[in-house]
């Protein structure tokens, strides 16, 4: 269709013309801004990683020996390989520092394991410092997340948190903006949805020019014309669709030619399993080879007070709804153990012995449970597995909230976010239960590795809780 043709077409179609805020010289070429803040994080990255290796020299042999260089040599592409895979470099990490500065950090520990693998397996650690690796990839993790989190703020003072255009059409449905979106009437802008009409896909095409996602909301009876007329757009495109809010849905995919609703998954990739897998080990392995003397005599204690075993065995429910059996240092007398965790133990509690008191009181009781996370049963950080029979108004857990299955999606933890958040001990109301499950399912939905350190370091402080005995 030539340039006159054209005219007569958007004449024909009544078409006025376009708002100026919609005209091309006035949208951000928001590609390009991403390429240079990437490239941008990037070079903060380097220089961060390259002066915490250069750092570690100093530290190791008081001057620059080479080895920091070596190290980072091998690191930094490592580095960059998992970050560019993942979401080191992504438009979360532009709009978020926090998101930045975990990503960040989970590419790193990632790189840092091959490294590992590279240095030592390889057989070409004579040519590494290994204390030198070990400084600067800890220099390193704090620089980064120091260099990510104050890149971050500034962009996000200078850019807003809008790194692309997005636009949200109204036809004839209410919907409201979930972030920085463009809002478009197609009524007053004189839209409609026409795939066998050109001037009509040609305005539509310039109202969205520049865009990278677009977001209609209409009756469900223009839900296929949105869609034939948008299927050629070049940009990503979402129909509303409010009536399945009964049914959360996350994705969309297809039993053979029948379309599905994705409504669960695994809440962590295999990057995230990986590195949260390593923290665990590495921190249930060296807490264990630390505390094995203090654990035995734990152990004696328990025998020489009362008959019984040392450890108590529990069967709790963990990742999968599978069930597993916790350990725990016993801490009630054999013939007055609740095998299914019926009653919480209350303030005073006959059940409980001396020795089993002081355990509870100080948390000591659960550190059999690093066994648990080497067998990969539990993780350091997770939300608490709870005794099957648990009970809150005389109603079970499962019956009080209905997400409270939900919470299985990951492994069970030590710790978790509701501990440290105070919500720990007897369960005397509802509430108490909802307030575990609402943090447990905040900690699934937020997860990355910096909130697992600072759950780990925030729980030193509430290891005595008035709530323990």
């Amino acid at each position: 269709m030539n340039r006159a043709s054209l005219g007569l077409a958007r004449q024909l179609a009544g078409e006025r013309p376009l708002a100026p805020r919609h005209r091309a010289q006035h949208v951000a070429d928001f590609q390009r801004l991403r390429l240079k803040l990437y490239a941008l994080i990037l070079l903060v990255d380097a220089a961060a990683m390259g002066c915490a290796f250069l750092l570690a020299d100093v530290v190791r042999f008081g001057r620059v020996e080479g080895y920091g260089v070596g190290t980072f040599v091998v690191i930094f592409p490592t580095y960059l390989a998992v970050g560019f895979n993942g979401d080191a470099f992504s438009i979360p990490a532009l709009k978020s520092p926090r998101h930045s500065a975990a990503s960040a950090v989970r590419s790193l520990l990632l790189a840092v394991a091959v490294a590992t693998a590279i240095f030592f397996s390889l057989k070409v650690g004579e040519d590494f410092s290994r204390l030198v690796f070990g400084i600067g990839s800890i220099f390193s993790l704090a620089l980064v997340t120091a260099g990510r989190l104050a890149l971050g703020a500034a962009m996000c003072r200078r850019y807003g948190r809008s790194f692309r255009r997005e636009v949200l059409i109204l036809d004839g449905a209410d919907a409201a903006p979930a972030g920085e979106e463009t809002v478009v009437d197609a009524a007053r802008e004189g839209l409609k949805p026409a795939p066998d009409d050109p001037a009509a896909l040609d305005r539509l095409a310039r109202v969205l020019d520049k865009a990278e996602r677009a977001i209609v909301a209409c009756p469900p009876d223009r839900r296929e014309a949105w869609t034939r007329a948008l299927a050629g757009a070049n940009l990503d495109v979402e129909i509303l669709a409010p009536e399945l809010a009964a049914v959360p849905a996350i994705g969309l995919r297809r039993h053979g030619s029948t379309p599905a609703l994705l409504v669960g998954c695994g809440p962590l990739p295999l990057h995230s399993r990986a590195v949260k897998r390593l923290a665990d080990v590495a921190v249930a392995g060296a807490s264990l080879a630390l505390l094995a003397l203090p654990m035995l005599a734990i152990a004696a204690a328990i025998r020489v007070e009362s008959r019984g075993p040392a450890l108590f065995r529990q069967v709790r429910m963990g990742r999968g709804n599978r069930l597993f059996e916790i350990l725990k240092f016993r801490t009630m007398r054999c013939e007055a153990a609740d095998e299914k965790g019926a009653r919480s133990a209350a303030r005073g509690d006959a059940r409980v012995t001396r020795v089993g008191r002081l355990l509870r009181s100080t948390s000591l009781d659960e550190l059999p449970q690093l066994i648990n996370v080497l067998k990969g049963e539990m993780s350091i950080v997770g939300p608490r597995p709870h005794p099957l029979g648990c009970t809150a108004e005389d109603q079970l857990f499962w019956a009080i909230d209905d997400h409270y299955f939900d919470r299985h999606a990951i492994k069970p933890g030590m710790t978790g976010l509701a501990q440290v958040r105070g919500f720990r001990g007897a369960t005397q109301k509802k509430s108490d239960v909802t307030e575990r499950v609402r943090a447990d399912l905040e900690y699934i939905d937020g997860w990355h590795i910096g909130r697992d350190l600072a759950i780990m370091a925030r729980t030193v402080g509430v290891l005595v809780h008035p709530n323990a005995f």
